[in-house]
């Protein structure tokens, strides 16, 4: 099957209170998203790549593309106000026709392996969707309306992560849904069309860059 990774970048990451948005941000002297399309290319070369980046941040990527010699031609896209339709402009570019699969991921995640990118697909290919997950290893308190709190059983619950893969039939006609507020991810945008999803294992070092501590601990995770 062909595979297409929808690889989303549009958001302007202002909670790392930098000049640049975050995805365009060095760690191990390459701009993170660099390292997130590597990942993919090192899992299958053959990998069709679709950025969704904002619009007026096309010519700066083709500039650190110029700069660091990065040479994999990538389909782009504009990034919308949402996850949600920044996703469905990436959908856009995957062809309709064809036994294909569609991984998507964040941009700002550069260290899944290729061991869990390929899981991910094969899983996809036998049951339909393949998402990973890992297990919560801390406390997990929740809160109620009147302002009390209890613990609540970690084991009952996973943490969720990207690349989340499906068959690209089934992705294309859940993004044709209205937008909901409890779509947070594409599992969630599946699953509100009645379909069940298929969990896999996923790698604690697949973190998600998203603040000032995250970027050191990127740039650590580089030099090992």
């Amino acid at each position: 099957m062909d595979k297409y990774a929808i690889i989303v970048a549009g958001g302007k990451g202002r909670r790392m209170g930098a000049a640049l948005p975050k995805q365009f941000l060095p760690i191990g002297g390459l701009p993170i998203l660099m390292r997130t399309v590597s990942a993919f290319l090192a899992a299958d070369p053959k990998t069709h790549v679709i950025l969704v980046i904002p619009e007026d941040c096309q010519d700066l990527w083709q500039e650190l593309c110029r700069q660091h010699a990065f040479e994999p031609q990538c389909g782009l896209a504009c990034g919308a106000d949402s996850r949600f339709r920044s996703v469905a402009k990436g959908l856009a570019l995957v062809p309709d026709q064809g036994d294909v699969l569609v991984a998507v991921h964040d941009g700002v995640r550069p260290f899944a392996s290729p061991q869990l990118i390929n899981r991910c697909f094969a899983v996809a290919e036998s049951e339909g969707s393949a998402i990973p997950v890992i297990p919560v290893v801390e406390t997990v308190r929740q809160i109620s309306p009147e302002g009390g709190s209890h613990v609540v059983d970690r084991e009952a619950y996973r943490l969720v992560q990207t690349p989340q893969v499906f068959r690209a039939k089934l992705l294309k006609e859940a993004y044709c849904q209205a937008y909901q507020p409890s779509f947070t991810d594409d599992a969630s945008v599946v699953e509100h069309m009645g379909h069940n999803v298929t969990l896999v294992e996923g790698e604690r070092g697949n973190i998600k860059i998203t603040t000032p501590t995250d970027l050191a601990l990127a740039e650590y995770l580089c030099r090992e």
